[in-house]
């Protein structure tokens, strides 16, 4: 039987779940435990992988042209991207960043490969299978900023505003569930959607969002390398 569009999203998202114990930083986080100058290195890293992100989501925009609801999800991704950015510096002005500290800081590569493959899926990847793989990996991403929100608040004293960045991400939009949903809907219509090539894009999405948090994670416990 042909599943519908939401069917799609619901069993893609369920496939491509992370590992609950692959993130060691975020549970450290909660705690209280990571030290404020690994919430620094969060905000400076957070900072490319922004505007990249909202970069590569406009040029999806743009190559989807001939699907108008894939373009609009991947406008929306470019809207919101531009404003969680402006949230951002509330976070990184909360923890301390300089100006002198942001020319100074040298990206990781570990946090840097996923914006790096989100611009590669921008050039090379299919805009509609594009859309399954992110949307999966939104929803980890999205427990995260929760979490992390919630610690900033009970352990570190961070105030509302520079808690609004991962708040953000953290509070569920109907309206971008809707884009999705109406953007795999038009893929499965015109007969366009490769589950292969989604669970491809996804796995790989998934490795990279994994890398980021463990690379702030050794730079937690100091490993050679990963201290600026």
């Amino acid at each position: 039987m042909t599943r519908t569009a939401r069917e799609l999203l619901e069993t893609t998202t369920g496939k491509l779940a992370p590992d609950p114990h692959a993130n060691r930083l975020v549970p450290l986080v909660a705690r209280g435990a990571a030290g404020r100058d690994t919430l620094t290195a969060l905000a400076l890293e957070q900072r490319w992988v922004i505007a990249a992100d909202r970069r590569s989501f406009q040029y999806l925009a743009e190559r989807a042209a001939d699907a108008p609801g894939t373009a609009a999800y991947f406008t929306a991704l470019a809207e919101g991207e531009a404003l969680a950015g402006e949230r951002l510096e509330a976070f990184a002005a909360a923890c301390g960043v300089t100006e002198e500290r942001t020319v100074g800081h040298d990206p990781l590569p570990g946090c840097q490969a996923y914006p790096a493959y989100v611009a590669w899926l921008a050039l090379n990847g299919s805009p509609a299978e594009v859309v399954l793989a992110l949307h999966a990996n939104f929803s980890a991403w999205g427990g995260y900023c929760e979490t992390i929100a919630a610690a900033l608040r009970r352990h570190y004293g961070f105030s509302d505003e520079a808690c609004a960045f991962f708040d953000f991400f953290a509070e569920p939009s109907p309206l971008l569930e809707h884009q999705a949903t109406a953007a795999v809907r038009e893929a499965l219509d015109a007969g366009r959607l490769s589950e292969r090539l989604v669970h491809r894009y996804g796995r790989l999405l998934q490795s990279y969002e994994a890398m980021f948090w463990h690379t702030l994670w050794e730079r937690e416990q100091g490993w050679p390398g990963q201290v600026d």
